[in-house]
């Protein structure tokens, strides 16, 4: 079985070729968010930082979008938060 972190890993890459990806669950540092929401078992809350090529060009709000867009279907299967950093490999 795979973890949400290994699916977003791999849907990110898919996606967006990034020449650096790091992605921390941070669920642990929300874990007071199960008594309101009634998802347990934590891999809710992700930060990512992805440097990718496919970002050249787009707003901030487009490349948000994108992300969310690619990662639809892990929002729907519990995935609660992302906190993201998306840069093109020029901005770094």
């Amino acid at each position: 079985m795979t973890t949400r972190h290994d699916r977003i890993e791999a849907i990110l890459t898919a996606q967006f070729a990034p020449e650096q990806l790091l992605i921390v669950d941070e669920s642990a540092k929300h874990a007071s968010h199960v008594a309101r929401t009634g998802i347990s078992g934590g891999q809710t809350h992700y930060n990512v930082l992805m440097v990718a090529e496919s970002m050249a060009g787009m707003s901030r709000l487009a490349r948000s979008r994108a992300v969310h867009a690619a990662l639809e279907a892990e929002f729907k299967s519990g995935l609660h938060a992302l906190s993201l950093t998306l840069r093109s490999p020029a901005e770094v």
